[in-house]
Protein backbone atom coordinates (compact mmCIF):
# COMPACT_ATOMS: atom_id res chain seq x y z
CA UNK A 1 0.00 0.00 0.00
CA UNK A 2 1.32 3.12 -0.81
CA UNK A 3 0.36 6.40 1.65
CA UNK A 4 -0.27 9.46 0.43
CA UNK A 5 0.10 12.79 2.71
CA UNK A 6 -0.26 16.40 1.80
CA UNK A 7 -0.95 19.28 3.62
CA UNK A 8 -1.75 21.98 1.09
CA UNK A 9 -4.88 22.48 -1.32
CA UNK A 10 -2.12 22.23 -4.17
CA UNK A 11 -0.48 18.99 -2.36
CA UNK A 12 -4.50 17.75 -1.71
CA UNK A 13 -5.23 18.36 -5.55
CA UNK A 14 -2.07 16.63 -6.60
CA UNK A 15 -2.49 13.77 -4.22
CA UNK A 16 -6.35 12.79 -5.45
CA UNK A 17 -5.31 13.08 -8.85
CA UNK A 18 -2.61 10.24 -7.54
CA UNK A 19 -5.07 8.56 -5.60
CA UNK A 20 -7.36 8.03 -8.95
CA UNK A 21 -4.96 7.23 -11.33
CA UNK A 22 -4.09 4.45 -8.74
CA UNK A 23 -7.42 2.61 -7.23
CA UNK A 24 -6.48 0.07 -4.38
CA UNK A 25 -2.81 0.77 -4.60
CA UNK A 26 -3.28 4.08 -1.61
CA UNK A 27 -4.60 5.33 0.87
CA UNK A 28 -5.05 8.94 2.13
CA UNK A 29 -3.97 10.28 5.27
CA UNK A 30 -5.96 12.95 6.05
CA UNK A 31 -5.40 15.16 9.53
CA UNK A 32 -2.27 16.74 10.80
CA UNK A 33 1.01 15.88 8.94
CA UNK A 34 3.19 14.54 11.55
CA UNK A 35 0.76 11.97 12.68
CA UNK A 36 -0.32 10.85 9.21
CA UNK A 37 3.71 10.36 8.77
CA UNK A 38 4.26 8.48 11.67
CA UNK A 39 0.89 6.55 11.18
CA UNK A 40 1.57 5.97 7.11
CA UNK A 41 5.37 4.70 8.34
CA UNK A 42 4.18 1.97 10.42
CA UNK A 43 1.45 0.78 8.00
CA UNK A 44 2.46 1.21 4.31
CA UNK A 45 5.17 0.06 2.08
CA UNK A 46 5.63 3.13 0.17
CA UNK A 47 4.77 7.10 1.52
CA UNK A 48 4.72 9.80 -1.16
CA UNK A 49 4.76 13.02 0.17
CA UNK A 50 3.18 16.18 -0.98
CA UNK A 51 5.70 18.40 0.89
CA UNK A 52 8.91 20.29 1.20
CA UNK A 53 11.90 17.58 1.25
CA UNK A 54 13.30 19.04 4.21
CA UNK A 55 10.29 18.90 5.82
CA UNK A 56 10.25 14.97 5.58
CA UNK A 57 13.66 14.34 6.26
CA UNK A 58 13.22 15.87 9.66
CA UNK A 59 9.30 14.07 10.19
CA UNK A 60 10.83 10.68 9.46
CA UNK A 61 14.29 11.16 10.91
CA UNK A 62 13.03 9.65 14.31
CA UNK A 63 11.53 6.61 12.28
CA UNK A 64 14.35 4.99 10.61
CA UNK A 65 14.93 1.71 11.46
CA UNK A 66 16.79 -0.60 9.17
CA UNK A 67 17.10 -0.15 5.16
CA UNK A 68 15.55 -3.74 4.49
CA UNK A 69 13.04 -2.28 6.53
CA UNK A 70 11.45 1.36 6.04
CA UNK A 71 9.42 2.01 3.26
CA UNK A 72 10.16 4.00 0.18
CA UNK A 73 9.20 7.81 0.79
CA UNK A 74 8.99 10.07 -2.24
CA UNK A 75 8.27 13.41 -1.98
CA UNK A 76 6.81 16.00 -4.87
CA UNK A 77 7.52 19.35 -4.54
CA UNK A 78 4.44 22.26 -3.98
CA UNK A 79 4.52 22.92 -7.86
CA UNK A 80 4.17 19.48 -9.22
CA UNK A 81 7.96 19.83 -10.87
CA UNK A 82 10.00 17.02 -9.19
CA UNK A 83 9.30 13.82 -7.53
CA UNK A 84 12.67 12.90 -5.34
CA UNK A 85 13.07 9.50 -4.06
CA UNK A 86 14.22 10.55 -0.47
CA UNK A 87 14.60 7.07 0.90
CA UNK A 88 14.64 3.45 0.49
CA UNK A 89 15.55 3.79 -3.37
CA UNK A 90 16.27 0.45 -4.01
CA UNK A 91 14.98 -1.80 -1.02
CA UNK A 92 11.68 0.65 -0.94
CA UNK A 93 11.13 0.74 -4.19
CA UNK A 94 11.21 4.31 -4.27
CA UNK A 95 13.25 5.09 -7.49
CA UNK A 96 10.48 3.15 -9.42
CA UNK A 97 7.85 4.76 -7.40
CA UNK A 98 9.52 8.47 -8.08
CA UNK A 99 8.93 7.37 -11.97
CA UNK A 100 5.48 6.12 -11.49
CA UNK A 101 4.81 9.59 -10.05
CA UNK A 102 6.20 11.49 -12.41
CA UNK A 103 4.23 9.36 -15.07
CA UNK A 104 0.87 10.34 -13.69
CA UNK A 105 1.89 13.86 -12.65
CA UNK A 106 3.60 15.18 -15.98
CA UNK A 107 6.83 16.52 -13.83
CA UNK A 108 10.69 14.73 -13.51
CA UNK A 109 11.90 12.31 -11.46
CA UNK A 110 14.82 12.49 -9.79
CA UNK A 111 17.35 9.62 -8.25
CA UNK A 112 20.63 10.49 -6.94
CA UNK A 113 21.55 6.52 -5.96
CA UNK A 114 24.85 6.02 -6.96
CA UNK A 115 24.23 2.90 -9.34
CA UNK A 116 21.38 4.19 -11.04
CA UNK A 117 22.76 7.86 -11.48
CA UNK A 118 25.86 6.17 -13.32
CA UNK A 119 23.55 3.48 -14.95
CA UNK A 120 25.36 0.38 -13.20
CA UNK A 121 23.10 -2.34 -11.38
CA UNK A 122 22.92 -1.84 -7.64
CA UNK A 123 24.27 -5.12 -5.68
CA UNK A 124 20.88 -5.03 -4.06
CA UNK A 125 18.76 -4.90 -7.70
CA UNK A 126 20.19 -8.43 -9.12
CA UNK A 127 16.78 -9.98 -7.64
CA UNK A 128 19.51 -11.95 -5.48
CA UNK A 129 19.81 -11.56 -1.38
CA UNK A 130 23.16 -9.96 -0.70
CA UNK A 131 25.08 -10.32 2.32
CA UNK A 132 28.59 -8.86 3.60
CA UNK A 133 30.23 -5.58 2.90
CA UNK A 134 27.57 -4.75 0.60
CA UNK A 135 28.59 -0.84 0.23
CA UNK A 136 32.08 -1.49 0.06
CA UNK A 137 31.46 -3.60 -2.70
CA UNK A 138 29.41 -1.26 -4.46
CA UNK A 139 31.83 2.16 -3.77
CA UNK A 140 34.75 -0.48 -5.08
CA UNK A 141 32.36 -1.16 -8.52
CA UNK A 142 31.54 2.36 -9.00
CA UNK A 143 34.98 4.24 -8.44
CA UNK A 144 36.05 1.32 -11.25
CA UNK A 145 38.41 -0.25 -9.25
CA UNK A 146 39.22 -3.79 -10.27
CA UNK A 147 36.41 -6.46 -8.74
CA UNK A 148 36.91 -10.33 -8.28
CA UNK A 149 34.43 -12.21 -9.47
CA UNK A 150 33.71 -15.32 -8.02
CA UNK A 151 30.81 -17.59 -8.98
CA UNK A 152 30.08 -21.70 -8.71
CA UNK A 153 27.98 -21.55 -11.93
CA UNK A 154 27.20 -18.91 -14.55
CA UNK A 155 24.01 -17.24 -13.66
CA UNK A 156 21.55 -15.04 -15.60
CA UNK A 157 22.38 -11.80 -14.12
CA UNK A 158 22.31 -8.35 -15.68
CA UNK A 159 25.67 -6.64 -17.50
CA UNK A 160 28.12 -6.24 -15.00
CA UNK A 161 30.95 -3.14 -15.69
CA UNK A 162 34.40 -4.15 -17.19
CA UNK A 163 35.93 -3.78 -13.82
CA UNK A 164 33.94 -6.76 -12.15
CA UNK A 165 35.04 -9.73 -13.74
CA UNK A 166 36.53 -13.54 -13.54
CA UNK A 167 39.68 -12.54 -14.54
CA UNK A 168 40.52 -10.23 -11.50
CA UNK A 169 42.68 -11.36 -9.15
CA UNK A 170 41.11 -11.49 -5.25
CA UNK A 171 44.21 -10.28 -3.46
CA UNK A 172 43.47 -7.13 -2.29
CA UNK A 173 40.58 -6.44 -4.39
CA UNK A 174 36.88 -6.32 -3.57
CA UNK A 175 35.15 -9.35 -3.88
CA UNK A 176 32.07 -10.30 -5.52
CA UNK A 177 31.28 -14.03 -4.70
CA UNK A 178 28.20 -15.57 -6.05
CA UNK A 179 27.56 -18.88 -4.15
CA UNK A 180 24.82 -21.39 -2.36
CA UNK A 181 27.84 -22.39 0.25
CA UNK A 182 28.01 -20.86 3.58
CA UNK A 183 31.28 -18.12 3.59
CA UNK A 184 32.01 -15.70 6.16
CA UNK A 185 32.42 -12.48 3.70
CA UNK A 186 35.73 -10.52 4.28
CA UNK A 187 35.95 -6.60 4.97
CA UNK A 188 36.01 -6.19 1.35
CA UNK A 189 33.37 -8.89 0.09
CA UNK A 190 29.54 -9.27 -0.87
CA UNK A 191 27.88 -12.50 -1.56
CA UNK A 192 24.92 -13.34 -4.09
CA UNK A 193 22.71 -16.04 -3.47
CA UNK A 194 21.47 -17.86 -5.89
CA UNK A 195 18.22 -19.37 -6.06
CA UNK A 196 19.85 -22.75 -6.17
CA UNK A 197 18.60 -24.73 -3.37
CA UNK A 198 15.04 -26.91 -3.44
CA UNK A 199 14.37 -28.37 -0.06
CA UNK A 200 11.86 -31.79 -0.04
CA UNK A 201 9.96 -32.19 2.78
CA UNK A 202 7.75 -34.92 4.04
CA UNK A 203 5.66 -34.37 6.98
CA UNK A 204 3.39 -36.13 9.24
CA UNK A 205 -0.19 -35.31 10.09
CA UNK A 206 -0.11 -31.90 12.45
CA UNK A 207 3.43 -32.37 12.38
CA UNK A 208 4.96 -28.92 14.01
CA UNK A 209 6.07 -25.92 12.31
CA UNK A 210 9.26 -25.50 14.82
CA UNK A 211 10.00 -29.09 13.77
CA UNK A 212 9.90 -29.11 10.16
CA UNK A 213 11.97 -25.35 10.02
CA UNK A 214 14.58 -26.55 12.28
CA UNK A 215 15.30 -29.77 9.96
CA UNK A 216 15.33 -27.75 6.92
CA UNK A 217 17.68 -25.02 9.10
CA UNK A 218 20.07 -28.00 10.81
CA UNK A 219 20.16 -29.74 7.67
CA UNK A 220 21.13 -26.55 5.21
CA UNK A 221 23.64 -25.60 8.23
CA UNK A 222 25.31 -28.93 8.51
CA UNK A 223 25.83 -29.52 4.87
CA UNK A 224 27.57 -25.60 4.69
CA UNK A 225 24.37 -24.31 2.19
CA UNK A 226 22.75 -21.09 2.63
CA UNK A 227 19.09 -20.61 3.73
CA UNK A 228 18.98 -18.02 1.64
CA UNK A 229 19.55 -20.19 -1.36
CA UNK A 230 16.45 -21.83 -0.86
CA UNK A 231 14.09 -21.12 -3.67
CA UNK A 232 10.75 -23.31 -3.04
CA UNK A 233 10.02 -26.50 -0.12
CA UNK A 234 8.55 -29.15 -2.38
CA UNK A 235 6.29 -31.70 -1.00
CA UNK A 236 3.65 -34.56 -2.47
CA UNK A 237 -0.55 -33.37 -2.94
CA UNK A 238 -1.41 -34.43 0.05
CA UNK A 239 0.74 -32.69 1.37
CA UNK A 240 0.24 -29.01 0.31
CA UNK A 241 -2.13 -27.56 3.38
CA UNK A 242 0.03 -29.44 6.12
CA UNK A 243 0.46 -26.57 8.59
CA UNK A 244 3.64 -27.52 9.32
CA UNK A 245 5.08 -27.06 5.97
CA UNK A 246 3.08 -24.47 4.92
CA UNK A 247 4.18 -22.39 8.17
CA UNK A 248 8.13 -23.18 7.44
CA UNK A 249 8.07 -21.90 4.20
CA UNK A 250 5.74 -19.03 5.37
CA UNK A 251 8.99 -18.34 7.72
CA UNK A 252 11.85 -19.03 4.76
CA UNK A 253 9.85 -16.87 2.63
CA UNK A 254 9.76 -19.38 -0.13
CA UNK A 255 6.35 -21.16 -1.72
CA UNK A 256 5.31 -24.26 -1.52
CA UNK A 257 5.47 -26.60 -4.73
CA UNK A 258 3.33 -29.80 -4.63
CA UNK A 259 3.66 -33.04 -6.89
CA UNK A 260 1.25 -35.72 -7.63
CA UNK A 261 2.13 -39.10 -5.70
CA UNK A 262 2.23 -40.80 -9.32
CA UNK A 263 4.41 -38.56 -10.61
CA UNK A 264 7.17 -38.92 -7.05
CA UNK A 265 6.54 -42.46 -7.75
CA UNK A 266 8.63 -42.23 -10.72
CA UNK A 267 11.70 -40.71 -9.84
CA UNK A 268 14.05 -42.82 -8.66
CA UNK A 269 15.73 -41.80 -5.35
CA UNK A 270 18.34 -43.67 -2.92
CA UNK A 271 16.30 -43.44 -0.08
CA UNK A 272 12.70 -45.49 -0.78
CA UNK A 273 10.32 -46.01 2.20
CA UNK A 274 7.32 -48.48 2.61
CA UNK A 275 6.06 -45.75 5.09
CA UNK A 276 4.85 -42.85 2.64
CA UNK A 277 4.24 -45.68 0.58
CA UNK A 278 1.52 -46.23 2.74
CA UNK A 279 0.51 -43.32 3.78
CA UNK A 280 0.17 -41.02 0.20
CA UNK A 281 1.19 -43.42 -2.21
CA UNK A 282 4.81 -43.03 -3.22
CA UNK A 283 8.08 -44.36 -1.53
CA UNK A 284 9.59 -41.22 -1.33
CA UNK A 285 8.15 -37.92 -0.81
CA UNK A 286 11.35 -35.45 0.56
CA UNK A 287 13.70 -36.75 -1.84
CA UNK A 288 11.92 -37.63 -4.89
CA UNK A 289 10.15 -34.10 -4.42
CA UNK A 290 13.67 -32.64 -4.20
CA UNK A 291 14.79 -34.59 -7.43
CA UNK A 292 11.29 -33.98 -9.40
CA UNK A 293 13.01 -31.20 -11.33
CA UNK A 294 16.25 -32.43 -12.02
CA UNK A 295 19.34 -31.67 -10.18
CA UNK A 296 22.44 -32.82 -7.51
CA UNK A 297 20.90 -34.88 -4.54
CA UNK A 298 23.25 -33.07 -1.58
CA UNK A 299 21.90 -34.00 1.34
CA UNK A 300 19.55 -37.54 1.36
CA UNK A 301 16.34 -38.01 3.00
CA UNK A 302 17.05 -36.59 7.07
CA UNK A 303 14.46 -37.11 9.73
CA UNK A 304 14.07 -34.85 12.20
CA UNK A 305 15.19 -35.71 15.70
CA UNK A 306 12.92 -34.55 18.81
CA UNK A 307 13.38 -35.28 22.17
CA UNK A 308 10.93 -37.72 23.32
CA UNK A 309 8.94 -38.77 20.34
CA UNK A 310 9.34 -40.26 16.75
CA UNK A 311 10.23 -37.61 13.77
CA UNK A 312 6.96 -36.27 12.36
CA UNK A 313 9.53 -34.73 9.93
CA UNK A 314 12.08 -35.37 6.74
CA UNK A 315 13.72 -33.25 4.28
CA UNK A 316 16.12 -33.47 1.27
CA UNK A 317 18.03 -31.00 -0.52
CA UNK A 318 19.23 -30.79 -4.27
CA UNK A 319 21.42 -28.17 -6.09
CA UNK A 320 19.02 -27.58 -9.53
CA UNK A 321 21.54 -26.31 -12.24
CA UNK A 322 21.32 -22.69 -13.51
CA UNK A 323 18.89 -21.86 -16.19
CA UNK A 324 19.75 -19.38 -18.28
CA UNK A 325 17.74 -16.73 -20.03
CA UNK A 326 16.80 -15.62 -22.97
CA UNK A 327 14.51 -12.93 -24.04
CA UNK A 328 12.98 -12.42 -27.76
CA UNK A 329 12.60 -8.80 -28.11
CA UNK A 330 10.58 -6.79 -30.53
CA UNK A 331 12.10 -3.28 -31.20
CA UNK A 332 9.03 -2.23 -32.98
CA UNK A 333 9.57 -0.32 -36.38
CA UNK A 334 11.95 2.20 -36.01
CA UNK A 335 10.89 4.60 -33.73
CA UNK A 336 12.45 5.10 -30.35
CA UNK A 337 8.98 6.18 -28.76
CA UNK A 338 7.64 2.75 -30.42
CA UNK A 339 10.29 0.41 -27.83
CA UNK A 340 7.80 -0.81 -25.84
CA UNK A 341 9.12 -0.08 -22.11
CA UNK A 342 8.94 -3.89 -21.50
CA UNK A 343 11.72 -4.88 -24.28
CA UNK A 344 13.35 -1.70 -22.69
CA UNK A 345 13.97 -3.30 -19.52
CA UNK A 346 14.55 -6.23 -21.27
CA UNK A 347 18.03 -4.87 -23.26
CA UNK A 348 19.13 -3.49 -19.70
CA UNK A 349 18.79 -6.39 -18.25
CA UNK A 350 20.33 -8.95 -20.70
CA UNK A 351 24.14 -9.21 -19.89
CA UNK A 352 24.39 -10.38 -23.83
CA UNK A 353 22.69 -9.09 -26.48
CA UNK A 354 22.40 -10.93 -30.10
CA UNK A 355 21.70 -9.02 -33.12
CA UNK A 356 21.39 -8.02 -36.50
CA UNK A 357 23.98 -5.02 -36.80
CA UNK A 358 21.74 -2.53 -38.08
CA UNK A 359 19.03 -3.07 -35.71
CA UNK A 360 21.72 -3.20 -32.56
CA UNK A 361 22.88 0.78 -33.94
CA UNK A 362 19.16 1.56 -33.40
CA UNK A 363 19.04 0.66 -29.52
CA UNK A 364 22.94 0.44 -28.52
CA UNK A 365 22.56 3.36 -26.36
CA UNK A 366 19.70 1.62 -24.20
CA UNK A 367 22.33 -0.76 -23.33
CA UNK A 368 24.27 -0.74 -19.76
CA UNK A 369 27.88 -1.12 -19.49
CA UNK A 370 29.47 -4.10 -19.46
CA UNK A 371 26.67 -6.06 -22.19
CA UNK A 372 28.62 -7.93 -24.03
CA UNK A 373 27.10 -7.49 -27.86
CA UNK A 374 27.35 -9.87 -30.86
CA UNK A 375 26.39 -8.67 -34.01
CA UNK A 376 26.24 -9.83 -37.37
CA UNK A 377 24.83 -8.59 -40.79
CA UNK A 378 21.72 -9.51 -43.25
CA UNK A 379 21.94 -13.45 -43.96
CA UNK A 380 23.16 -14.59 -40.56
CA UNK A 381 19.56 -15.59 -38.86
CA UNK A 382 20.37 -18.95 -38.22
CA UNK A 383 23.86 -17.68 -37.24
CA UNK A 384 22.34 -15.31 -34.86
CA UNK A 385 19.54 -17.73 -33.54
CA UNK A 386 21.68 -20.59 -32.89
CA UNK A 387 24.11 -18.31 -31.27
CA UNK A 388 21.52 -16.65 -28.49
CA UNK A 389 20.51 -20.23 -27.37
CA UNK A 390 24.06 -21.22 -27.00
CA UNK A 391 25.25 -18.49 -24.80
CA UNK A 392 21.80 -19.00 -22.84
CA UNK A 393 22.60 -22.53 -22.64
CA UNK A 394 25.73 -21.30 -20.87
CA UNK A 395 23.40 -19.69 -17.88
CA UNK A 396 23.66 -16.44 -19.64
CA UNK A 397 20.86 -13.71 -19.44
CA UNK A 398 20.31 -13.28 -23.63
CA UNK A 399 18.63 -10.86 -25.32
CA UNK A 400 17.87 -12.01 -29.43
CA UNK A 401 16.25 -8.56 -30.57
CA UNK A 402 14.50 -8.34 -34.35
CA UNK A 403 12.42 -5.26 -35.87
CA UNK A 404 8.76 -5.09 -35.17
CA UNK A 405 7.32 -8.17 -33.24
CA UNK A 406 9.97 -10.73 -33.22
CA UNK A 407 7.09 -13.48 -33.69
CA UNK A 408 6.24 -12.27 -37.19
CA UNK A 409 8.35 -12.87 -40.05
CA UNK A 410 11.46 -12.38 -37.41
CA UNK A 411 13.93 -14.31 -34.96
CA UNK A 412 11.31 -16.41 -32.30
CA UNK A 413 10.43 -18.85 -34.84
CA UNK A 414 14.17 -20.42 -35.39
CA UNK A 415 15.57 -19.29 -31.92
CA UNK A 416 12.67 -21.26 -30.73
CA UNK A 417 13.17 -24.03 -32.90
CA UNK A 418 16.71 -24.24 -31.58
CA UNK A 419 15.83 -23.71 -27.70
CA UNK A 420 14.85 -27.08 -25.12
CA UNK A 421 13.41 -27.35 -21.75
CA UNK A 422 16.92 -26.30 -20.34
CA UNK A 423 16.40 -22.43 -20.64
CA UNK A 424 13.97 -19.87 -19.53
CA UNK A 425 12.18 -18.33 -22.56
CA UNK A 426 10.23 -14.80 -22.79
CA UNK A 427 8.31 -12.89 -25.27
CA UNK A 428 8.83 -9.50 -25.36
CA UNK A 429 6.11 -8.25 -27.94
CA UNK A 430 6.46 -4.67 -30.36
CA UNK A 431 5.05 -2.86 -32.60
CA UNK A 432 5.28 -4.53 -36.14
CA UNK A 433 4.94 -2.72 -39.53
CA UNK A 434 1.49 -3.44 -40.44
CA UNK A 435 0.15 -2.19 -37.49
CA UNK A 436 2.29 0.69 -37.42
CA UNK A 437 1.18 1.07 -41.29
CA UNK A 438 -2.17 0.92 -40.66
CA UNK A 439 -1.96 3.79 -37.90
CA UNK A 440 -0.09 5.80 -40.24
CA UNK A 441 -3.13 4.89 -43.42
CA UNK A 442 -6.06 5.50 -40.80
CA UNK A 443 -8.38 2.30 -40.19
CA UNK A 444 -7.44 -0.23 -42.73
CA UNK A 445 -7.49 -3.20 -40.74
CA UNK A 446 -10.98 -2.48 -39.07
CA UNK A 447 -12.19 -6.26 -40.51
CA UNK A 448 -10.49 -9.63 -40.46
CA UNK A 449 -7.00 -9.10 -42.18
CA UNK A 450 -3.94 -10.99 -42.68
CA UNK A 451 -0.01 -10.82 -43.60
CA UNK A 452 1.82 -12.40 -46.76
CA UNK A 453 5.00 -12.08 -47.22
CA UNK A 454 5.66 -11.79 -51.17
CA UNK A 455 9.46 -13.07 -50.95
CA UNK A 456 10.22 -16.63 -52.13
CA UNK A 457 13.54 -17.21 -50.37
CA UNK A 458 12.13 -19.73 -47.85
CA UNK A 459 8.56 -20.53 -49.40
CA UNK A 460 7.72 -21.41 -52.44
CA UNK A 461 5.60 -18.99 -55.06
CA UNK A 462 3.25 -21.97 -55.75
CA UNK A 463 2.35 -21.74 -51.78
CA UNK A 464 2.58 -18.26 -51.81
CA UNK A 465 -0.02 -17.78 -54.56
CA UNK A 466 -2.74 -19.70 -53.16
CA UNK A 467 -2.21 -18.16 -50.08
CA UNK A 468 -2.43 -14.78 -51.72
CA UNK A 469 -5.66 -16.22 -53.61
CA UNK A 470 -7.50 -17.97 -50.70
CA UNK A 471 -7.02 -14.57 -48.97
CA UNK A 472 -8.70 -12.49 -52.13
CA UNK A 473 -11.61 -15.30 -52.41
CA UNK A 474 -12.57 -14.94 -48.81
CA UNK A 475 -12.47 -10.73 -49.10
CA UNK A 476 -9.63 -10.30 -46.42
CA UNK A 477 -7.27 -7.00 -46.19
CA UNK A 478 -3.80 -7.99 -47.00
CA UNK A 479 -1.30 -6.46 -45.88
CA UNK A 480 2.15 -7.24 -48.17
CA UNK A 481 5.17 -7.88 -46.40
CA UNK A 482 8.77 -8.02 -48.67
CA UNK A 483 6.79 -6.37 -51.98
CA UNK A 484 9.28 -5.96 -54.38
CA UNK A 485 13.26 -5.97 -54.40
CA UNK A 486 15.39 -5.38 -57.40
CA UNK A 487 15.60 -9.17 -57.93
CA UNK A 488 12.22 -9.96 -57.33
CA UNK A 489 10.06 -7.71 -58.91
CA UNK A 490 7.19 -9.26 -60.18
CA UNK A 491 5.72 -11.24 -57.20
CA UNK A 492 3.29 -8.00 -56.31
CA UNK A 493 2.29 -7.35 -59.98
CA UNK A 494 1.19 -11.00 -59.96
CA UNK A 495 -0.38 -10.89 -56.13
CA UNK A 496 -2.37 -7.98 -57.17
CA UNK A 497 -3.73 -9.38 -60.28
CA UNK A 498 -5.14 -12.35 -57.94
CA UNK A 499 -7.00 -9.51 -55.80
CA UNK A 500 -8.32 -7.65 -58.82
CA UNK A 501 -10.21 -10.46 -59.58
CA UNK A 502 -12.09 -10.54 -56.67
CA UNK A 503 -11.86 -6.53 -56.05
CA UNK A 504 -12.69 -3.39 -57.76
CA UNK A 505 -10.48 -1.41 -59.44
CA UNK A 506 -11.02 1.45 -56.79
CA UNK A 507 -10.63 -0.70 -54.00
CA UNK A 508 -8.18 1.39 -51.69
CA UNK A 509 -4.73 0.82 -51.26
CA UNK A 510 -2.08 1.92 -48.84
CA UNK A 511 1.31 2.51 -49.44
CA UNK A 512 3.78 3.02 -46.75
CA UNK A 513 8.04 3.28 -46.50
CA UNK A 514 9.84 3.16 -43.91
CA UNK A 515 7.04 3.26 -41.38
CA UNK A 516 7.89 5.53 -38.08
CA UNK A 517 11.23 6.39 -39.38
CA UNK A 518 12.15 9.61 -39.89
CA UNK A 519 12.62 9.16 -43.92
CA UNK A 520 8.34 8.29 -43.07
CA UNK A 521 6.43 7.91 -46.32
CA UNK A 522 3.11 7.39 -47.14
CA UNK A 523 0.16 7.53 -49.83
CA UNK A 524 -3.12 6.16 -50.57
CA UNK A 525 -3.84 4.69 -54.44
CA UNK A 526 -6.14 2.12 -55.51
CA UNK A 527 -5.81 -1.11 -56.53
CA UNK A 528 -5.71 0.04 -60.33
CA UNK A 529 -3.53 2.63 -59.55
CA UNK A 530 -0.45 1.09 -57.80
CA UNK A 531 2.78 1.30 -59.22
CA UNK A 532 4.65 -1.80 -58.18
CA UNK A 533 7.92 0.20 -59.46
CA UNK A 534 7.66 2.73 -56.30
CA UNK A 535 7.57 -0.02 -53.87
CA UNK A 536 10.66 -1.50 -52.74
CA UNK A 537 11.54 -4.13 -49.34
CA UNK A 538 11.46 -0.71 -46.97
CA UNK A 539 7.45 -0.81 -47.91
CA UNK A 540 4.45 -2.08 -46.32
CA UNK A 541 1.05 -2.95 -48.88
CA UNK A 542 -2.40 -2.89 -47.37
CA UNK A 543 -5.28 -3.54 -49.84
CA UNK A 544 -8.33 -3.09 -48.21
CA UNK A 545 -11.71 -5.42 -48.70
CA UNK A 546 -14.59 -4.21 -50.60
CA UNK A 547 -15.82 -2.49 -47.96
CA UNK A 548 -12.80 -0.81 -47.32
CA UNK A 549 -13.20 3.08 -48.33
CA UNK A 550 -11.21 6.37 -48.18
CA UNK A 551 -12.41 9.00 -46.22
CA UNK A 552 -10.86 12.44 -45.93
CA UNK A 553 -7.81 10.56 -47.67
CA UNK A 554 -7.64 7.85 -44.85
CA UNK A 555 -8.08 4.27 -45.56
CA UNK A 556 -11.04 2.88 -43.45
CA UNK A 557 -12.70 -0.62 -42.99
CA UNK A 558 -15.74 -0.60 -41.19
CA UNK A 559 -16.17 -2.87 -38.42
CA UNK A 560 -19.81 -3.77 -39.12
CA UNK A 561 -21.59 -2.44 -35.67
CA UNK A 562 -25.17 -2.18 -36.60
CA UNK A 563 -25.51 1.40 -35.21
CA UNK A 564 -23.05 2.06 -38.79
CA UNK A 565 -25.73 0.86 -41.07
Amino acid sequence: MIGLISATAAGAAARDRLAAAWPGRTRVYEGPVRESVERAFAECEQLVCFLATGAVVRLIAPLLADKSADPGVVCVDEGQRYAVSLLGGHGGGANELAAEVADVLGCTPVVTTATDATDIPGLDTLGLPVEGAVAAVTRAVLDGEPVALRADAVWPLPPLPPNVGADVAADGAAVLRVTDRLVEPGTQEAVLRPASLVVGVGASKDAPVEEVLGLVEESLRDAGLSVLSVVELATVDAKAEEPGIVGAAERLGVPVVTYAADELSSVNVPNPSDAPLAAVGTPSVAEAAALVGGGELLVPKRKSSPEGRAAMATCAIVRRPPRGRLAVVGLGPGARDLVTPRATEELRRASVLVGLDQYVDQIRDLLRPGTRVIESGLGAEEERARTAVAEARAGHAVALIGSGDAGVYAMASPALAEASDDIDVVGVPGVTAALAAAAILGAPLGHDHVSISLSDLHTPWEIIERRVRAAAEADIIVTFYNPRSRGRDWQLPKALTILAEHREPGTPVGVVRNASRVDESSRVTTLAGLDPATVDMMTVVTVGNTATREIAGRMVTPRGYRWQS
